[in-house]
């Protein structure tokens, strides 16, 4: 079961979704009437070109002159990126549309503040009215949570969480880092997880991330898809703690 309570002191430290869908050539002469029908919410927006590395065999004369055009233009990806108030952020390509936020504390909780899916409901549902698609390859929804260690020690650590690591073979009080990966099904859908021990500042913070997936869906399934994803990551992430997290999280005060 998902978990139900809100937390003064929550350790999320930012969600994220992504659809990705067959390239859209006609999405930039279109993207412009997605941006009317979200700037009130959305009001500050850019143009971004993400880099790419190419690698090209150029012969052994090694001139860039041998390059190929169509290398050139796979050198880059245009981004439309549209952010608001609370530094929500768009990012939309010809074949992505992705949110991502830290300033959401519920996915769908009442007491929570804003909520993080009717954030994915507003977006998304504009993106569709523009935007005819009509499969979904790929729906994700991650979430990364950075919780404390409070006594960097075998003993102290357990206290708080159920973790992955082979801590009889290698103590926390001796890792500068550590870290597990799995992919694992869940019904019909994916569950990437990672926990992996960090320094972050001057503290090291036990990274949770859970990142959700379910491929190949129609637009109409993806907010109970996405309902169901969240299902899963809050159940692993209850999997993941014990009560006395909890409890810390239940206080006002931070560490």
């Amino acid at each position: 079961m998902a978990i139900k309570e809100v937390f003064q002191n929550p350790t999320v430290k930012e969600v994220a979704f992504e659809i990705r869908y067959p390239s859209l050539f006609y999405l930039e002469n279109n993207i412009g009437d997605f941006q009317i029908k979200i700037m009130k919410e959305f009001p500050e927006s850019a143009i971004l070109f993400r880099r790419q590395i190419v690698f090209a065999d150029v012969g052994p004369d090694g001139k860039f002159k041998n390059v190929p055009d169509t290398l050139e233009k796979q050198a880059s990806t245009k981004i439309w990126q549209f952010i608001s108030p609370q530094e929500i952020k768009i990012n939309i390509t010809s074949s992505s549309l992705a949110i991502s936020s830290q300033h959401h504390k519920t996915y769908n909780l009442d007491e929570g503040g804003d909520k993080f899916r009717d954030t994915i409901q507003y977006i998304t549902e504009r993106f569709f009215e523009v935007m005819k698609i009509p499969i979904i390859k790929r729906l994700g929804l991650r979430y990364v949570d950075e919780c404390p260690l409070f006594d960097k020690t075998n003993e102290s650590f357990l206290k708080y969480y159920n973790s992955s690591f082979p801590l009889s073979r290698f103590k926390i009080e001796d890792a500068n880092e550590m870290s597990f990966i799995t992919v694992a099904k869940r019904g019909t859908h994916f569950i990437r997880f990672i926990e992996s021990l960090k320094q972050v500042g001057d503290n090291y913070k036990l990274i949770l991330d859970f990142d959700g997936y379910a491929e190949k869906l129609t637009p109409e399934d993806y907010l109970s898809v996405t309902d169901s994803l969240h299902s899963i990551i809050s159940d692993e992430f209850e999997n993941s703690i014990k009560e006395e997290l909890k409890t810390f999280m239940r206080s006002s005060r931070s560490k």
